[in-house]
């Protein structure tokens, strides 16, 4: 060790060369990186509900709609009926548009001389009050577009246009917004639908890292030159996180992954985490310099800093990497992607803080002023904290006891959340044209059944309506529609009210044709090809959710299966609804796993390094105490498991963790040296407790930047990743020494414990 450290000395300007080209050199892939805004970047090739929806897509079209909202006093207004009857001839103008659907292009299946009418919903645009309220009527008693295409207030009516498959998001809302501008009036316009959701989200993704990665820097620069108050303190721990930036993220474009609403957190994390080990280093240091050390050449000074950190600093660096690569256990794709860049960028910050930082300060000479500037306030606060402990092991250990039970009440409230329109403030445009879709056209959201057989046999067009019904009633649901309510409305068009098949499925599958048969006379069979097929023998039933909550979405898939459960017809069930009902179950499988994974490798870690099953246990009391107090504090808050908030626990465990293993290490080595545990506590806390604190700090302070993120759940995770740092702080603060104070475990070396 004693060469290689001289060998660094020696060679200190290139060793810190050939870290910058290198970094610099991954850096230069960042321009390569794109971004993947669409919902089905979160979720698994594998998800039987993905599977599902991509089958039913290819046969009945694909369920990529936008929907052009307005929102007038009365949409049955001539200027109102005029603007949408010519927007809607323009969009269907654009190639990517496949076809739209409004008031104009829906259907009125009416009844004439015993026979079959088929005539749009609106024929003429009503120039008197009388022909208004006539035609108010008549869609009123249109189930195809009352509460559909129009609202029962008449104050909301929509187009929705459908999309053909592989169009550019941005290029198509740019050419739908040129349309709308080009035929201006006094009605808003709202955009709603997944394709708008995905827009906004990479909109916002660029944003992000525009304002949060600058922000979060600064916040890290201020942090550290409050801390250190020098160039040096502030530079080397900066510059491993630029360097780990630059290696991390130009990965990303290496892999073939791209940045997607989860992966944005990536660089935040490493500005809050990658500092750390150059943290202690530093600090190190500058205790080291109160001793003399500046006496010593280079190469010695190398080997002060190694003898001392590298050890517990490449063994903190291990457990933050194992906790972070917790998230390979996570069903969700891109927070997999998380955990191999993190943790590849943690392990790269990790060598170069033990090798780019001693190099630097191998010749640097600090003056004994610079070095008293870091005795102030702090160390009288941990010097107070080690003499109340002392005194009062027993209540600390009593309020936190206290404060876990009160917080195990709340993780029973905890709620998942997979709908990514959550994503978004209430006030975001995207969240109110969602809410306004949601409340007024039946849902924005879809959960689709496909039925494969004879669709024109009567026996399973009845146990689709069966299904409609039940589910027309249930909460949450808005429009459902098969072809056999189709069938139900063709009936009431040729058949008399008193006539017993009236509104009702015909009794034999050739009266079913016939229906079929007249529809064809003046209306189009391709009117109901998202319902059924040309042959008749695929069908789909398309099931809108007006609340899409997770939970609610649950209940509704959860009665959808049950009602179809031993229909021989039904093939599979799909539709982006049923996706985000099953995100909501995998993430609390995927928060299940990871955080199972990442405690037991963290604690078979901490074993090992320690040589005692008593270290593993001990080391987990503060990632318990903090875990509990994280999920508690969001069940009782109201904040929801989310794609986001689900990477909590991983990274709590690997940065928290690191504050325990700091705290054992020095003082395990206090004990060794003589002190008896009380000095060891003290001592311990006004040293390596200093740098503890200010990791846990500059932690917080990076962290801390994602509170102004665009999107709900990267703002919470800024809030709980802040918090429980700040639980594991105390954790590792006070829990750790009041257990040892009232327990002296023999594996610190404490005479008067066996191990």
């Amino acid at each position: 060790m004693r060469k290689f450290a001289h060998a660094i000395h020696k060679n200190r300007i290139a060793v810190m060369i050939l870290c910058w080209v290198f970094a610099i050199g991954m850096g230069l892939f960042l321009p390569r990186m794109e971004i993947d805004s669409e919902v089905e970047a979160l979720i698994p090739l594998d998800m039987p509900s993905r599977l599902n929806t991509d089958s039913i897509e290819n046969l009945f079209g694909g369920s990529d709609n936008i929907v052009l909202l307005f929102e007038a006093e009365d949409v049955l207004r001539k200027e109102t009926l005029s603007r949408v009857k010519s927007i809607e001839k323009a969009l269907n103008k654009i190639s990517d548009i496949e076809n739209t659907l409004s008031l104009f292009s829906s259907k009125s299946i009416k009844g004439e001389d015993g026979m079959m009418i088929v005539d749009p919903a609106i024929k003429r645009i009503p120039k008197t009050d009388k022909q208004k309220q006539i035609l108010r009527s008549e869609l009123t008693n249109n189930e195809l577009v009352y509460k559909v295409i129009v609202s029962s207030n008449f104050q909301y009516t929509a187009i929705i246009a459908s999309l053909q498959k592989e169009v550019n998001d941005e290029s198509i809302l740019s050419a739908i917004q040129e349309v709308v501008d080009k035929f201006p009036g006094t009605e808003k316009v709202y955009l709603g639908g997944l394709v708008v959701v995905s827009q906004a989200i990479s909109s916002d993704i660029n944003r992000d890292l525009i304002f949060l990665l600058p922000m979060a820097l600064a916040l890290m620069i201020l942090i550290l030159w409050v801390s250190f108050r020098s160039f040096n303190g502030v530079f080397l721990p900066f510059s491993i996180v630029i360097m780990s930036i630059f290696v991390s993220m130009g990965l990303l474009p290496i892999f073939g992954w791209k940045l997607t609403i989860v992966s944005v957190l990536l660089p935040i994390m490493l500005i809050a985490i990658a500092n750390n080990y150059g943290i202690h280093i530093y600090n190190r240091h500058l205790e080291l310099e109160r001793q003399d050390y500046r006496k010593l050449s280079g190469g010695e000074k190398i080997i002060a800093l190694w003898k001392v950190l590298a050890k517990p600093v490449i063994l903190t660096g291990a457990t933050t990497i194992a906790g972070i690569l917790g998230l390979l256990s996570h069903i969700i794709v891109p927070a997999k992607q998380v955990g191999v860049l993190a943790g590849i960028g943690i392990a790269w910050a990790l060598i170069m803080s033990l090798l780019y930082i001693p190099a630097y300060l191998s010749a640097y000479k600090t003056s004994k002023k610079s070095t008293e500037k870091t005795i102030g306030l702090l160390e009288k606060g941990l010097n107070l904290i080690a003499s109340q402990l002392i005194k009062h092991p027993k209540i600390i250990l009593a309020a936190a006891f206290a404060l876990v039970v009160f917080m195990v009440v709340g993780i029973f409230k905890l709620q998942v959340e997979g709908n990514t329109v959550k994503f978004f403030a209430k006030d975001h445009i995207v969240r109110k044209s969602s809410d306004l879709i949601d409340k007024h056209m039946g849902g924005s959201q879809t959960i689709s059944i496909h039925y494969a057989g004879d669709i024109k046999d009567p026996q399973l067009l009845g146990r689709m309506l069966h299904v409609e019904e039940e589910l027309k009633g249930s909460t949450g649901v808005g429009q459902v529609i098969s072809i056999a309510s189709i069938v139900k409305i063709m009936s009431k068009s040729i058949l008399d009210p008193s006539d017993p098949g009236y509104n009702k499925i015909p009794e034999s599958r050739n009266a079913v044709a016939q229906y079929f048969e007249l529809y064809s006379f003046s209306g189009d069979p391709s009117d109901f090809e998202q319902l059924v097929d040309f042959s008749y023998e695929n069908a789909q039933m398309i099931i809108r959710i007006r609340d899409p909550s997770s939970v609610q979405v649950l209940k509704i898939a959860k009665k959808i299966k049950s009602l179809t459960n031993d229909d021989p017809a039904v093939v599979r069930i799909g539709g982006i609804g049923l996706i985000s009902a099953e995100m909501t179950d995998t993430l609390i499988r995927g928060q299940n796993r990871s955080l199972a994974f990442a405690l037991t490798i963290v604690c078979l870690l901490i074993i090992l390094i320690f040589r005692s099953w008593k270290a593993g246990a001990l080391a987990l009391v503060p990632l318990l105490f903090a875990c509990i107090l994280l999920f508690g504090l969001m069940g009782w808050l109201g904040i929801k498991l989310d794609a986001a908030t689900a990477l909590l626990s991983s990274i709590m465990i690997g940065v928290g963790v690191d504050y325990t293993i700091h705290y054992l290490w020095r003082h395990q080595q206090e004990i060794k040296s003589g002190k008896s545990t009380k000095e060891a506590i003290i001592h311990t806390l006004t040293t390596t407790g200093k740098g503890i604190t200010f990791n846990a700090i500059s932690v917080m302070i990076g962290f801390s930047a994602l509170l102004f993120s665009n999107f709900n759940p990267i703002r919470f995770f800024g809030f709980l990743t802040t918090l429980s740092i700040l639980t594991c702080l105390i954790g590792a603060l006070f829990l750790i020494p009041a257990i040892i104070l009232l327990t002296e475990p023999g594996f610190l070396g404490n005479k008067k414990s066996k191990q």
